[in-house]
């Protein structure tokens, strides 16, 4: 075991909390940036570049056939084989949320092919779901089990908006715990089908799940209605037969009382739990051991690590696995400090020293040193030969990330255009600002199309006001959309004087004239 600080050299401010790491062979790619990517930028998916304990982010390669991913952050993710005896890994990756604060309700397939430099090319999917599709969510888990020959995906807790119906712009970022509902996807033909099971009573996020064979244990949890991480410890056993699934859950004693934690797996039936919070203002500095044979499962807390005296005495941390039992996670810089980075990064690894090194790429044969970094908001195009041309527009990925509201067209007369659309508000960052309208079920509008100055803007943003679009203003009339006025053609005062001394001095002048010819 070994605790080790590492330098991040590149796109720091990119690394912050809810951002996941998968792991293709060795090969960790980092995914769920802060912020969006420009228009062409494939999606925020980097390599992570280990080298004497400086780390390195390496815009990540997609093939043509690719899909548009966005960066999604607190999503539920999940390493899946085509079978217990396939080596070939793939991620499934459900829900999380965008840059926008939106939920996503996709499922996404990442896998990865080597070429013949021993480059690595990332290819992404989206799986389509039908029948009980799980609402937009996030801080959710999704396992994969194995019955008889069959697989399925399990998908439980996290958390989510308000119902539409019940959301203004007061509490649109208001969120609720979900059902407690269990979704169990058939991943040959996307059918999702739910079950409410009695022994779960809520829908808990950021919970710990572990998966053997046809087992999904449930441990932890933070329930947000109660405010409460009970000491859960759940057995749901999946039995896929040729006719409908069966679905028994058993709650078990011996539970642990966490939340965010981060699992990392050291052997086929051996995982390690580290870091997460025991309540609101306590980090979970114990490390457990959690062993799963069969239909057993055993818990027992192990050595802990040494901490240094920044990691014990910072109130949050955040991080993900980088799998062969090593875990990246961050802490808050000192703003006391004059330091360019915002967060210090440590690699806790429980395996080798080998295994760590190993847990970050360098295997590409190209002379990376040189390559230039990118900052967040820089753009880049991407195709199957990892050619990169910052000049370059994909027409292609405009399509795609429309999809996922990256560029919304709010109206018939959207003056917005992708191409040529440079920020308007100071409020604005990567993409334009948006206002929601709160007809029927709402949906949004861009403040720009909609004549808004930015006080009004800030203002909507701030009350409990309602506010309707150009489109609905009939409906309702509390907060509306200011009608254009034209600007009324005022003559410049000192033109106005000029003319009064006009006026006022041509009747002198006449009848001057006229005594002094009589």
């Amino acid at each position: 075991m070994s605790l080790q600080m590492v330098s991040v050299m590149n796109n720091s401010s990119l690394i912050h909390p809810g951002f996941s790491l998968l792991n293709f062979d060795g090969r960790v790619f980092f995914f769920g940036q802060k912020g969006w990517p420009k228009r062409s930028c494939p999606t925020g998916v980097f390599l992570l570049d280990l080298k004497k304990n400086e780390l390195k982010l390496r815009p990540a390669t997609f093939s043509n056939d690719s899909c548009y991913l966005p960066p999604l952050r607190y999503p539920a993710i999940t390493s899946m084989k085509a079978s217990l005896e396939s080596e070939t890994c793939q991620y499934l990756i459900h829900g999380g949320k965008t840059p926008n604060n939106e939920l996503s309700t996709k499922m996404y397939i990442m896998s990865a092919m080597v070429k013949a430099n021993k480059k690595a090319i990332l290819c992404c999917s989206e799986k389509e779901i039908a029948g009980d599709v799980p609402g937009a969510r996030y801080g959710h888990s999704i396992n994969v089990v194995y019955s008889k020959g069959k697989s399925a995906c399990v998908i439980f807790g996290g958390r989510s908006y308000l119902p539409p119906g019940q959301r203004t712009t007061e509490t649109w970022n208001s969120v609720v715990d979900c059902m407690p509902e269990v979704f169990l996807v058939d991943l040959e033909f996307g059918c999702s089908t739910s079950y409410t099971l009695q022994e779960l009573q809520d829908g808990l996020s950021f919970h710990v799940s572990l998966a053997r064979n046809d087992i999904i244990y449930i441990l932890g949890g933070h329930s947000l209605e109660n405010n409460v991480r009970p000491p859960n410890l759940y057995k749901l056993k999946i039995d896929l037969p040729l006719g409908s699934p069966d679905l028994k859950c058993i709650v078990l004693s011996g539970g642990i009382s966490l939340s965010s934690a981060i699992v990392t797996k050291t052997s086929n039936n051996e995982f390690i739990i580290v870091g997460g919070y025991e309540s609101n203002n306590q980090k979970r500095m114990v490390c457990n051991t959690v062993t799963l044979e069969d239909d057993r499962i055993k818990i027992q807390e192990r050595e802990t690590p040494d901490w240094t005296g920044d990691i014990k005495h910072s109130k949050i941390w955040f991080g993900s696995n980088m799998g062969n039992g090593a875990v990246l996670f961050g802490i808050p810089g000192d703003i006391k400090q004059l330091i360019s980075d915002t967060n210090f990064f440590y690699i806790l690894n429980f395996g080798t020293e080998e295994e760590a090194m190993q847990s970050c790429s360098q295997t590409s044969t190209e002379d990376l040193e040189d390559s230039v970094p990118l900052e967040d908001s820089e753009e880049f195009y991407f195709n199957g030969d990892g050619v990169f041309d910052d000049d370059t527009y994909n027409e292609g990925d405009e399509e795609d990330e429309s999809k996922t509201s990256y560029w919304i067209i709010c109206c018939d007369d959207c003056i917005v255009d992708v191409n040529t659309w440079v920020p308007f508000y100071s409020t604005e960052l990567n993409k334009p600002a948006m206002i929601y309208c709160s007809n029927g079920e709402g949906h949004w509008v861009h403040a720009q199309c909609m004549d808004l100055s930015e006080n009004t803007l800030i203002h909507l943003s701030q009350g409990n006001a309602k506010y309707f679009c150009n489109q609905h203003i009939d409906f309702a009339r509390e907060l509306q959309t200011p009608k254009k006025v034209l600007s009324v053609k005022k003559t410049p005062m000192k033109s106005m004087r000029t003319k009064t001394l006009k006026k006022k001095t041509t009747p002198v002048k006449k009848s001057f004239l006229r005594r002094l010819f009589e």
